[in-house]
């Protein structure tokens, strides 16, 4: 038989073409349900179609979804290997952004508490392993320890000195001799509770209250904290530090000079230890809490 015949080709198609009926019956009653007029050209066609088609799914599938990389022997080797690679880099650097954030967290966390370093606990500069070690053998006289804290008190007040030269001072008057304006008028729902460390007053005034600075000073924190959410502290004269815990809003950045009585935040109820809207209200002098409702009136 001669393939490039073509009378034999001629015959083949012929006989492709022949037309068939595909009936469908009910089994017991013989009652035609459907009838399908095929050929054997059309059956090829359509098989063929539905392969070609299931057979492009797959390769497509494979070649652009990440099922390759359950295939042995496919997807591995170069490409898998820069990809444990990266991964590993970016572990190494959420690691290391969680250890600073737990620092930066725990740094807060000292000053809304007050646990700050008073001159009294200034110990001397750290020393390295090596000087440490000589020191510990030489015990060092009494003039050389004064000439070093001398040298760390001057480092530590510093800034103090800067503040002092644009008006700000930490001695010469009392807080009974400062005049407190009110962050906020409402009314009070806690009050200041030092063996509760409860080291402010909450003060319940209506939403989107705007929250005043008491006195005039710079904004030395303006961050969100878990436990008091939107927080706002500002340094005043005469070592006075007041925080404006739970805000909804802050409108201060730390390093902002605010007068006494202009708006800092929108009173809120943000943060864990807050279970409604209020302004929690602290002031801190020579780093201790105050009641505030001794010196302002709400």
């Amino acid at each position: 038989m001669n393939l490039f015949d073509r009378n034999w080709w001629s015959e083949l198609m012929e006989r492709l073409q022949v037309p068939y009926r595909l009936i469908i019956r009910n089994d017991e009653t013989l009652e035609e349900r459907a009838s399908f007029r095929l050929s054997m050209l059309n059956v090829y066609v359509l098989l063929s179609t539905v392969v070609v088609i299931v057979a492009a799914s797959v390769i497509l599938l494979i070649a652009y979804t990440p099922v390759k990389r359950y295939i042995p022997g496919y997807g591995s080797g170069g490409d898998a290997g820069r990809e444990i690679v990266r991964l590993k880099r970016e572990m190494n650097r959420l690691e290391n952004e969680l250890e600073a954030q737990e620092e930066y967290m725990d740094n807060i966390r000292k000053v809304l508490v007050g646990d700050l370093e008073t001159l009294e606990d200034v110990q001397a500069p750290k020393l390295s392993k090596d000087t440490e070690k000589a020191a510990s053998e030489v015990k060092p006289s009494e003039a050389d320890r004064q000439v070093r804290q001398e040298a760390e008190l001057d480092r530590l007040g510093n800034i103090m000195q800067q503040d002092r030269a644009k008006g700000f001072s930490g001695e010469g008057r009392s807080l009974e001799q400062l005049f407190f304006v009110p962050p906020v008028r409402g009314e009070v729902s806690s009050v200041f509770a030092q063996d509760k460390t409860h080291y402010g007053i909450d003060i319940v005034a209506p939403r989107n209250t705007a929250v005043k600075a008491t006195m005039d000073g710079y904004v030395f924190f303006s961050d969100w904290t878990l436990e008091t959410g939107n927080t706002i502290g500002i340094q005043h004269d005469f070592n006075v530090i007041s925080f404006y815990k739970h805000n909804a809003q802050l409108l201060k950045k730390a390093g902002n000079y605010v007068r006494a009585g202009e708006a800092i935040a929108i009173i809120g109820n943000t943060g864990t230890q807050s279970s409604g809207p209020h302004l929690h209200f602290e002031i801190w002098n020579r780093g201790k809490a105050v009641d505030p409702a001794d010196y302002v009136m709400f």
